[in-house]
């Protein structure tokens, strides 16, 4: 039973090497754990289904890759399925991650005004796909969630809604700074599943701490940028940009020396992700 698991959870990274998934799944336990300190019931189940549809597009579209099944990339592919009347494991995250943030959003303490509940809403859904989306290398979408939880830390919380808000960034902070030497060392990798649930927490913290023209402009941001993924690789933006290569590299293991460039996937599964 614990070997047929493993290798479930076994997978081949960018570069060759072998990475297991049960970082991801250790990531949304400890993240639903340590929401439970926000008091409020929704918080923890809310994440734990973000997490559970992560998890489950991780487990399911690499078997539908080997069967031979046409896999859909990128969100309008996904929501392209679904017009077609296919329920891919990405347009059901594409479906169920906006629906549960905006269940959070509209049950999130001292929640006013239609606009900003969506707007919220959105920002959460953003987060937790543009960590997603950053998981391509080791550490990379860690790097880009802890210090963006850490500097919500550090917004004053004078307020139940913002106390909760301060309580969803360290649930975010604490994980992942847990993950992070597995992840750099690549012994394990976030995938969908940790990537989503840190993604959602710290967008939730966001919407509970900032005013909402910070929020907006951070929207605005996420937005951009996840439109901006469906037509450049990030990967070789980063590669051809010096300071965030020398970031993006900082702790990771040496690339064996037979790597393609960092732009380009290594192996169909990774060019797989790198497409999503």
């Amino acid at each position: 039973m614990i070997g047929a698991l493993r290798d479930e959870l076994r997978r081949t990274n960018f570069a060759g090497r072998e990475v297991s998934l049960a970082e991801g799944a250790l990531v949304i336990g400890g993240v639903v754990t340590l929401s439970l300190r926000t008091g409020r019931r929704v918080d923890p189940c809310l994440l734990a289904g973000i997490g559970a549809l992560g998890l489950i597009d991780d487990l399911l579209e690499p078997r539908q890759r080997r069967a031979g099944r046409p896999v859909s990339k990128g969100l309008r592919g996904h929501l392209g399925s679904l017009l077609e009347g296919h329920l891919t494991t990405g347009a059901a995250k594409a479906l169920g991650i906006p629906l549960l943030s905006l269940t959070g959003a509209l049950t999130a303490p001292a929640s006013r005004g239609g606009a900003m509940i969506l707007a919220d809403a959105a920002l959460v859904a953003g987060c937790a796909n543009l960590v997603n989306l950053l998981d391509l290398r080791p550490g990379r979408a860690l790097k880009g969630v802890l210090p963006s939880a850490a500097l919500l830390l550090l917004v004053p919380a004078e307020t139940d809604r913002a106390r909760t808000g301060s309580r969803l960034a360290l649930a975010a902070l604490l994980p992942g700074l847990l993950a992070l030497p597995a992840d750099l060392r690549e012994r394990g990798m976030l995938g969908d599943a940790g990537a989503n649930v840190l993604g959602a927490a710290v967008g939730s913290a966001a919407t509970r701490l900032l005013r909402p023209p910070a929020r907006l402009s951070l929207l605005a941001a996420v937005v951009a940028l996840t439109l901006a993924s469906e037509k450049v690789s990030f990967s070789a933006v980063i590669d051809s940009t010096v300071p965030l290569r020398r970031l993006d590299r900082l702790g990771r293991l040496p690339a064996p020396t037979d790597l393609p460039a960092e732009g380009a996937a290594a192996d169909p599964a990774a060019a797989a992700e790198e497409e999503r």
